[in-house]
């Protein structure tokens, strides 16, 4: 067998081998494989199975911004609570971001809704460099005090939406499309609650 025969027999091969060990080592590119299926309609958040429990003890659940104020969620009855638990180097997470951007770029403005983007690592330098990076304007916090696993488990990203009552909206593990029209409604419903 010739060289070019066996070339043209294990091109394939090799282009298919080539992309799977891009997606495995380069997680900008898993990312963006992940952002191309959120358009096509895949990880959308399932609203409709949110939770509507007893209210959440939110007292002593702390959250700390880049300048080192804290902010207890107990302090924020009556809001509706948007925690976002990520890192920079998490694929999944960068894959949501853009979404997630937009989300806030649309209720940025909304006094009812505030927003909790949380690095999991706590380099707010990091963070902050990702988000000049990205042209993200996402307030970032660190954890400022340990977080009941109902809330966050450990797995990133994690995405939690608080009521105004304290109760757990929704929780979503793994990447999702929070730009997606049924979230938005979903989010301006509660406000109206």
């Amino acid at each position: 067998m010739n060289k070019i025969t066996f070339l043209k027999k294990h091109f394939w091969n090799g282009l298919f081998l080539a992309v799977v060990l891009v997606l495995l080592f380069v997680p900008s590119a898993k990312a963006y494989l992940m952002q191309g299926l959120m358009q096509v309609g895949l990880f959308k958040p399932h609203t409709e199975t949110a939770a509507q429990g007893k209210a959440t003890d939110l007292r002593g659940i702390k959250f700390k911004d880049a300048e080192g104020n804290s902010i207890d969620l107990g302090d924020l009855k009556g809001k509706v609570i948007f925690l976002n638990f990520w890192a920079t180097w998490c694929p999944p997470c960068q894959a949501e971001m853009p979404s997630v951007n937009r989300l806030y770029e649309q209720f940025k403005n909304n006094k009812d809704i505030v927003f909790f983007f949380v690095d999991a690592d706590g380099d707010f330098a990091k963070a902050k460099k990702f988000m000049d990076r990205k042209k993200y304007s996402l307030p970032v916090y660190s954890m400022g005090s340990s977080v009941p696993e109902e809330i966050f488990k450990g797995s990133l990203p994690t995405t939690v939406v608080l009521d105004k009552e304290g109760r757990i909206s929704y929780k979503g593990e793994g990447a999702a499309n929070y730009a997606d029209q049924k979230f938005l409604d979903f989010m301006e419903k509660l406000t109206r609650m």
